[in-house]
């Protein structure tokens, strides 16, 4: 099987279920920045997340594959994925590892800014490029029909990634960077 196909030399791409759309369309644009978003994921792994993080984003990068071709199909024909799609139960996977990292992480006493470990600075930006998904999964909703366990998902994911971040900073003895507004002791003139 070749990698070119040369199909989409005129600007469009085909979705899962047979149409086919320009490569700006807005389901075009929440699948790419999806998959974006797993490509830092796998940064962030090479990188050594370390504390457990690992396999937790093995879990998440195969999640959010199936998120995108989700929405990669043609609307109205999500029911020939032959693949189990994110429900509420993944969701909640999501929020009970956000707690559980939580109880092992100083509390927040200020905002901090992304950075501190390679691996905590892939994360962040995975967190950013999250955020920017769930953006672009909401714009393509207002064209067609998105289910809200992706929307969720992909905002609990957010969440999680922001908290991973901190929790690789601790695994690697690198301490979060607080922000210090200027004019404030330390803070950038």
């Amino acid at each position: 099987m070749k990698i070119y196909t040369r199909t989409g030399d005129d600007g469009t791409t085909g979705l899962f279920g047979g149409a086919r759309v320009q490569k700006m369309d807005p389901r075009v644009e929440a699948y790419g920045t999806v998959d974006e978003t797993n490509s830092i994921l796998g940064l962030a792994r090479a990188a050594g997340v370390g504390g457990g993080l690992d396999t937790s984003l093995a879990r998440i990068q195969v999640e959010l594959f199936v998120l995108g071709a989700e929405l990669a199909c043609t609307p109205g024909k999500e029911e020939k994925l032959t693949l189990e799609r994110i429900e509420a139960s993944h969701i909640e996977q999501l929020e009970l590892e956000i707690d559980g990292l939580e109880a092992t992480l100083e509390p927040l006493k200020n905002f901090i800014l992304p950075g501190g470990s390679q691996a905590g600075a892939f994360l962040h930006q995975a967190r950013c490029v999250c955020r920017r998904a769930e953006r672009r999964t909401l714009e393509a909703r207002q064209l067609s029909p998105v289910r809200s366990e992706v929307v969720h998902y992909l905002n609990r994911l957010s969440d999680l990634l922001f908290v991973q971040a901190r929790a690789a900073n601790q695994h690697h003895a690198v301490p979060d960077v607080p922000w210090v507004p200027r004019g404030k002791s330390g803070g950038a003139t």
